[in-house]
């Protein structure tokens, strides 16, 4: 059988997962939470999974690999410096992997995390075909080095790594067959870079001569410029170092844990909620103290941002099918165990309704308003959009909210309204019931050109 790659893409966390297959026999590289793509595929060409390599323990999603073994007798392969907890074999420089007729080798690249490695694979003629670079090598960019200072089985200062990364992209990447396929585990809108490009595979020699961070350069040049403005770090993601590098539990039966509950249960007074709707129903009516992060967008991304790992929540929603959606979201953070009950929301006489905003008596007296700008600090610094505003990250939002004045209404905005339905829930949920929150919501979209 000749030799396939198959690219398996999740939009929602911009995470790439690969199968190879040769002869009859696949290794997996990177697989998502969920398992179950990787066995239709494997029915679907009649083969067998016998391996799966983990390039490093993720921080931005759950793997499958320890399920993936149990389930069908293959080997996880890894590096010895992740001190992986589950059974596996260790996969580090110059290890072979046979796979079919195929072989794939280990290389240690250093950089996004001391445990990183990278995989060429080889057809059966020996001649080198493509390089699975995990998060050390994207499309365009090159891993941030600063997710490991306090997660996994080594930790190290991002400087430490960034030095580690100049070394490996020199020494162990650019230095092979400029012909072969780059194949990252990431593409654009993953929080693992910070100039991904929208592409998800290249060539060596296409990004020898267009990826920024393998350009002509010192070494302190290098660490300068990829230390800088390296977008925010989740909460999650040091939880999700840690629960990969000992292996999740098994994807269907820890989201068939999660209950369900009937549609006028009373939750408890201090219970945090997350209504999943879509904000114009959530401002219409929701449960008093809701947050409103909607299941249409980057879902998994917030809700790992503005809830911390162990903090337990309830999942509020229109229907059972919008529900189970977003549990299996949040299972591919490793959120379901934190999920306290779901329940489909009906209006009562005891639903909250949001504040909507005079936008015209705004546009004319901005000054009588606080403005939070709830966008990333390197957004807020490139294009203020309002003079006196207050910025305020989402991220950071329900920790900072007692830092709001509360002297004035108060509008909040990001830079296309998805945020600032989440930002503006949350102020509201903490400030007094008698100070007005009103989200700017997609009009900032006309600030926005206007200002531009």
């Amino acid at each position: 059988m000749k030799l396939k790659i198959e690219q398996f893409y999740d939009k929602q966390l911009s995470h790439a997962s690969y199968a190879v297959l040769s002869n009859g026999e696949i290794a997996l590289i990177d697989p998502g939470r969920n398992p179950r793509p990787y066995y239709d595929f494997a029915q679907a060409h009649n083969a067998r999974i016998v391996a799966v390599i983990e390039t490093h323990p993720h921080a931005d999603f759950v793997s499958s690999h320890l399920e993936i073994a149990e389930t069908t007798g293959a080997t996880i392969y890894v590096s010895e410096l992740v001190g992986a907890t589950y059974p596996h074999e260790t996969f580090d420089d110059s290890d072979i992997v046979t796979i079919g007729k195929s072989f794939l080798r280990a290389i240690n690249t250093p950089g996004h995390s001391p445990d990183s490695i990278c995989i060429l694979l080889s057809n059966e003629d020996g001649v080198d075909v493509a390089l699975f670079t995990g998060d050390t090598l994207f499309i365009g960019d090159v891993g941030r080095p600063d997710l490991r200072e306090n997660a996994g089985n080594i930790t190290a200062t991002r400087t430490q790594l960034a030095q580690q990364m100049y070394r490996s992209t020199r020494e162990r990447i650019m230095t092979l067959p400029q012909h072969i396929t780059i194949l990252p585990a990431h593409g654009a809108g993953s929080l693992c870079g910070k100039n991904l490009s929208d592409k998800l595979s290249s060539t060596l020699k296409e990004q020898l001569e267009t990826n920024y961070a393998l350009q002509n350069m010192t070494e302190e040049e290098f660490v300068n410029h990829l230390l800088a403005d390296q977008p925010f770090i989740p909460k999650y993601f040091g939880y999700n170092v840690d629960v990969n590098k000992r292996g999740a539990t098994q994807f269907e039966p820890a989201i068939a844990k999660v209950p369900h509950l009937h549609t006028h249960t009373v939750l408890p007074p201090d219970a945090l909620i997350i209504d999943i709707r879509p904000q114009s129903d959530f401002k219409n009516a929701h449960l008093k103290g809701a947050i409103n992060i909607q299941e249409e967008g980057k879902f998994e991304t917030w809700l790992g941002a503005i809830v911390s790992p162990n903090e337990r929540f309830y999942l509020v929603g229109a229907t059972m099918q919008a529900l189970e959606t977003a549990v299996r979201r949040a299972a591919k953070i490793g959120y379901e165990p934190f999920i306290a009950g779901t329940m489909i929301y009906q209006p009562t006489a005891n639903g909250t309704r949001a504040e909507q905003p005079d936008l015209t008596d705004f546009t004319q007296n901005p000054h009588n308003y606080t403005i939070i700008d709830i966008r990333n600090p390197n957004e807020y610094q490139a294009n203020l959009l309002f003079q006196n505003s207050i910025n305020l990250p989402l991220y950071e939002l329900r920790e900072r909210a007692a830092e709001i004045p509360q002297n004035k209404p108060i509008m909040v905005h990001c830079a296309g309204g998805y945020r600032s339905a989440a930002g503006s829930s949350i102020i509201a949920s903490i400030v007094h019931d008698s100070q007005p929150v009103y989200d700017l919501s997609e009009a900032v979209k006309g600030f926005n050109a206007a200002h531009n």
